[in-house]
C-alpha cells in the first residue's frame, strides 16, 4: 500500500509571504495617511491666503493659534478641555461608517443626551453622587443611541438615505430640546437664560487630578479605544465592516444587515449622547441652550480626517479642539472674530471632501483601476 507524502512549504517560501504582508499592511497605512495630510496641508495654505485678503499676517494668525492651543501648560488643558466631547462626536460618524453610512446627526443625539443626563439627575436626585452619575452617563447614551438609531432603522427598513434623515433628525431634536428647556423643565429661577434645574455641585464630575481638565477626556479616550478594539478585534466588529464593504457579499454569508446598521447607528448615537451628558454633569451643570455648541457638526470633519478610525479620532479632536481653543486669542490680539476658526474648519471640510473623491477616483491609488 502506498502512502503519499504531505508537502511542506519550506520557511524561504513562507518568510517572502509574511514580509509581503507586512510590505502591504505599511502601504495601507501610509495610503490611509496621504489624504488627511493632504488636506490639512492644502487646508494651512488656503486659509493663509484667506488671512492675508482679510488684511492680516498669516504667519502671525498661525503664531496665535498655536498660543492659544499648545504653548504652554494653560493652553494644553483648555484644548483638552474641549476635546473631550469632539472625541466622542467623532466617534459617532465613525462607528456608523463601518457598515457603510453616513451620519451628519450627532448634534441632535449630543443635545437630547444632555437633556436625558438633566432629567435623570432630577430622578436621582436624592442618592450618592456616583449614582447620579452614572444614571446620567447612561440616560445620555440610551437617548442619543436611541435617537440616533431612527436613521439605521430608515435606512435598513424603508431604504431612506441616512444622511438626510439624520441631518432632519437632528433639527427635531434641537427643537425638542429647545423646547422641553424653554417649557415643562425649565426652571423657574432661570430668568434671562432658561435651563433645567441644576444637577448640584456635589453630583458634577470633576477634574483629574492635577489638571484643570475633567474626566470626560479619559472616558472619551476609553471609549475610542473601546471602539477600535471592537471593529478591529471582534467578530462583531469585522461583521460590520463586512456590511460597509459589501451588503451583497455580507447577506450571501447570512449577516444581517439591517441589525447591523441600526446597532452601529446606535452605538454611534450612544457616544454622542455620553458626550452631552458629560457637557451637562462636568461643564454646565444643568441642560441649556450653551449646549448646543457644534461639537456635533466639528465631529463631522473629524471622523473624515481620521478616515473612519476609531484611535486616530483622538488625536484629530485634540487638534481642532486646539484651533476651537484659539479662536479668542485672535479675537482679543488681532480683533478678528472668533468665527474665524469656524472659516478654517469648513475649509479643512471642503479640502477632506474634495480629495477624498479624487482618492476614490484612484487619483492617489498605487494601483491601476480594476487591480487589487
Amino acid at each position: 500500500m502506498m502512502t503519499t507524502a504531505t508537502p511542506t512549504v519550506p520557511p524561504a517560501v513562507v518568510r517572502p509571504a509574511k514580509a509581503e504582508r507586512n510590505s502591504l499592511d505599511w502601504r495601507g497605512m501610509l495610503d490611509s495617511a496621504v489624504v488627511p495630510v493632504a488636506a490639512l496641508a492644502l487646508t494651512c495654505i488656503i486659509f493663509s491666503f484667506f488671512v492675508w485678503a482679510v488684511g492680516q499676517n498669516p504667519l502671525e494668525v498661525w503664531s496665535l493659534i498655536y498660543e492659544g492651543a499648545f504653548s504652554n501648560a494653560f493652553s494644553w488643558q483648555n484644548t483638552l478641555q474641549r476635546a473631550a466631547p469632539l472625541i466622542l462626536t467623532g466617534l459617532a460618524v465613525a462607528l456608523p461608517a463601518q457598515v457603510g453610512l453616513v451620519l451628519i446627526g450627532g448634534e441632535g443625539a449630543l443635545v437630547l443626551g444632555a437633556l436625558g443626563a438633566a432629567v435623570a439627575a432630577q430622578l436621582t436626585g436624592g442618592a450618592a453622587s456616583l449614582v447620579v452619575q452614572t444614571a446620567m452617563l447612561l440616560a445620555g447614551m440610551a437617548i442619543g443611541g436611541g435617537w440616533a438609531s431612527i436613521s439605521g432603522w430608515l435606512k435598513s427598513a424603508r431604504n431612506v438615505n441616512e444622511t438626510i434623515s439624520s441631518l432632519l433628525l437632528s433639527y427635531i431634536g434641537i427643537a425638542l430640546f429647545n423646547h422641553l428647556v424653554e417649557g415643562p423643565l425649565r426652571d423657574p429661577e432661570s430668568l434671562n437664560k432658561p435651563s433645567t434645574k441644576p444637577i448640584g455641585d456635589a453630583n458634577m464630575i470633576g477634574n483629574i487630578p492635577g489638571m484643570d481638565v475633567h474626566w470626560g477626556l479619559v472616558i472619551g479616550i476609553v471609549v475610542a479605544i473601546a471602539a477600535y478594539i471592537f471593529i478591529r478585534k471582534t467578530t462583531g466588529g469585522f461583521a460590520a465592516r463586512v456590511v460597509g464593504g459589501n451588503q451583497r457579499t455580507a447577506q450571501m454569508v447570512g449577516i444581517p444587515v439591517g441589525k447591523w446598521m441600526v446597532t452601529m447607528c446606535a452605538l454611534g448615537g450612544s457616544a454622542a449622547g455620553l458626550a452631552g451628558a458629560i457637557e451637562v454633569g462636568a461643564v454646565h451643570g444643568a441642560a441649556h441652550a450653551g449646549v448646543i455648541a457644534g461639537y456635533g457638526n466639528s465631529g463631522i470633519l473629524i471622523a473624515f480626517i481620521a478616515r473612519q478610525n476609531a484611535l486616530a479620532v483622538i488625536p484629530v479632536a485634540v487638534l481642532f479642539g486646539g484651533i476651537s481653543a484659539a479662536g479668542g486669542l485672535l479675537q482679543r490680539r488681532l480683533d478678528m472674530p472668533d468665527a474665524t476658526v469656524l472659516v478654517l474648519q469648513g475649509i479643512a471640510f471642503v479640502c477632506i471632501l474634495a480629495l477624498e473623491t479624487l482618492n476614490n477616483r484612484k487619483f492617489f491609488s498605487r494601483n491601476a483601476p480594476g487591480q487589487a
